[in-house]
Parts: C-alpha cells; sequence; structure tokens
C-alpha cells in the first residue's frame, strides 16, 4: 500500500515545522512548495540528511513547481506574509488574499481530491477565499484556528492550576482574531469544572473569576503576544503542531472532536460562513458539526465574533476577491 502524501504550500516557518513533524511521525511523504527558488529545496534537504538520525523513511521534497503537489491527500496551506509587532492579522488581508487566490488556482488545478487546511491568516477571511476560487466542496477545506488557540487557553489553565495539561479540557470558538470566545464554563480538569478549581484555589469566587478573566484575556491576545516577543515574526511551531493534530485525525480517519473553522449552514445560527466550532474531522475533513448549548452571556460573545467574521469577509469583497 502506498504511503500518503501530503502537500505544504509555503516554505516559511511554519511550513519548515510541518515538514520536519510529518517526517518524525511518518504521517506521510511530504512536498513542500514555495515560490522562492531553492528555498524549498534546501530546507527539505536538510530535514531528509536527519533520517538516519531520527529514524525516519519517508519522502520529504521540495519544489517551485505545482504540478509536484498532484495526488496530495492533504494539502496545508501556510502561504503569505506572518505579522509583525503593532500589527492585526486583518491588517494581511489584501497582501494574503492576493496570494491565496493564487494558492487556490493552483491546489485547484493539481491537487483537486485534496482535504485542505488553511493557516494563513486572516483565517477565516482566507479559508473563505480559498474555498470560493477553488470550489471544493464546504468539507474538504478547512481552517486551523481553534485547535491553536484551544491548546492555548488549556496551557493557561493547566499553569495556573499547576496540573497536567493533558487532562485539561477546553474549547476556544468563533473567529480566530480578539472575539475569539474562549468557553469558560465548559472547561474542566478531566471533568471538574476549572472554575470550581479556581474557587477552591483562592477561596474566593470573585478571584476565581478575575484569575480566569485574565487568562481569557491571555488566550485571545496570544498571537500578539508572541509576535511581540518575537519581534520579527508570528508563532509557528504551535500553529504547526495544531494543523498536525487535524492533519492525523484525517488520515487515520479518528473522528477526532476538534475546534476548527468550517462552513456553517445553520448550525449555530449561521449560515453561509466559516466559523470557528467543535468539529468532527475523519477521513472526508469536517464529516460533522457538534452544536454545544450556549447561555445568553456566551451566544452574545458568538454573535460578537461571527460578525467580526462576517466584516471581515465583506471587506475582502469589497476589495474585489
Amino acid at each position: 500500500m502506498s504511503r500518503k502524501k501530503i502537500a505544504l504550500i509555503g516554505g516559511g516557518q511554519i511550513g519548515g515545522v510541518l515538514a520536519q513533524l510529518i517526517a518524525l511521525r511518518e504521517l506521510a511523504d511530504v512536498v513542500l512548495f514555495d515560490i522562492v527558488e531553492d528555498l524549498p529545496q534546501g530546507k527539505t534537504l536538510d530535514i531528509a540528511e536527519a533520517s538516519r538520525i531520527d529514524g525516519f523513511a519517508v519522502a520529504v521534497n521540495g519544489t517551485n513547481d505545482y504540478k509536484d503537489i498532484a495526488d496530495s491527500d492533504v494539502v496545508i496551506v501556510t502561504a503569505g506574509l506572518p505579522r509583525k509587532p503593532g500589527m492585526s492579522r486583518d491588517d494581511l488581508l489584501t497582501t494574503n488574499a492576493k496570494i491565496m487566490k493564487s494558492v487556490a488556482e493552483g491546489v485547484k488545478e493539481f491537487a483537486p481530491n485534496s482535504i485542505v487546511i488553511i493557516i494563513s491568516n486572516p483565517l477565516d477571511a482566507m479559508v473563505t477565499l480559498f474555498q470560493k476560487v477553488s470550489g471544493f466542496p464546504h468539507n474538504r477545506v478547512i481552517g486551523q484556528a481553534g485547535v491553536l488557540d484551544s491548546s492555548r487557553f488549556s496551557s493557561f489553565i493547566a499553569w495556573e492550576l499547576d496540573v497536567a495539561v493533558k487532562d485539561i479540557n477546553a474549547m476556544v470558538l468563533g473567529g480566530h482574531g480578539d472575539t475569539m470566545v474562549p468557553l469558560v464554563r465548559y472547561a474542566n480538569v478531566n471533568g471538574v469544572p476549572v472554575m470550581e478549581l479556581l474557587e477552591r484555589k483562592y477561596n474566593d469566587a470573585a478571584k476565581a473569576k478575575e484569575v480566569m478573566d485574565a487568562m481569557v484575556a491571555r488566550t485571545k491576545a496570544a498571537g500578539g503576544e508572541v509576535v511581540k516577543l518575537l519581534k520579527t515574526g508570528s508563532a509557528f511551531y504551535s500553529p504547526a503542531s495544531a494543523a498536525i493534530q487535524m492533519a492525523e485525525a484525517i488520515l487515520g480517519d479518528q473522528k477526532r472532536v476538534l475546534a476548527s473553522c468550517v462552513y456553517l449552514d445553520g448550525e449555530y445560527n449561521v449560515k453561509g460562513y466559516y466559523v470557528g466550532v467543535p468539529t468532527v474531522l475523519g477521513a472526508n475533513g469536517c464529516e460533522r458539526i457538534l452544536e454545544v448549548s450556549l447561555n445568553e452571556e456566551e451566544q452574545a460573545a458568538f454573535d460578537h465574533s461571527v460578525n467580526a467574521v462576517t466584516t471581515l469577509v465583506a471587506d475582502m469583497e469589497g476589495l474585489g476577491f
């Protein structure tokens, strides 16, 4: 049986980490595409030359030609400019929309049966544009945001409670930006509500809420926090790891429930937009959307986030995309 194949579009920081993670896990053969001559070839050669040391046997190759992504099972798109300090994800809209349009055309021509995971920012708009240009079924075009945002939220909770992060269950919904919605009420440590544990730790409900509010705020600004510290780029390891978790769920038909940016057709009272929600990922991409009950406050926050997404998409369409 032939191995699966993953194409990575964009040979920057995230693309390089993705290629290495896929190789280390022997998840699939890898082809890394970039328009910069020799860049993807150099990165993949470097990774491939560590195969004896790391013990992997998958093929890792770089290319400047879209034809080499042919027959890819999964395509992960990272192409686009990264954020710089003081720049919002939305500031990237015009430049990255031009890049995404070109990417969608290339993937449509050479990997028409692939399932596509988009990482490029502004995420919600880029997923929308890729699907529009490619014409792929909605279930085969998915945005990576919620997996990363949920991991960040979970990490902050684990550090605060001094427990293993793998025992944290927390999810972030909505758009990938400042309006994202960490679901505090559903956050738990192996079934025990996080708020209950915080109240016990501080013996003060008001203090517990203050601490949680700070973690929610940090989650919303987490990408910017990394950008500010790096000064010359944006996060690359954690977004790559998040996309790998999604790719593993798809290639392994794992039916994982992961917060993903998917097309809503009436779910959560949203129709016709890509928004982050709990999604069952399997061999067919987005196989099912899980609707969770939201209280009045949560629904208002989610609606606010959806409004930000619709505004972003409208701005993109106003630019002619």
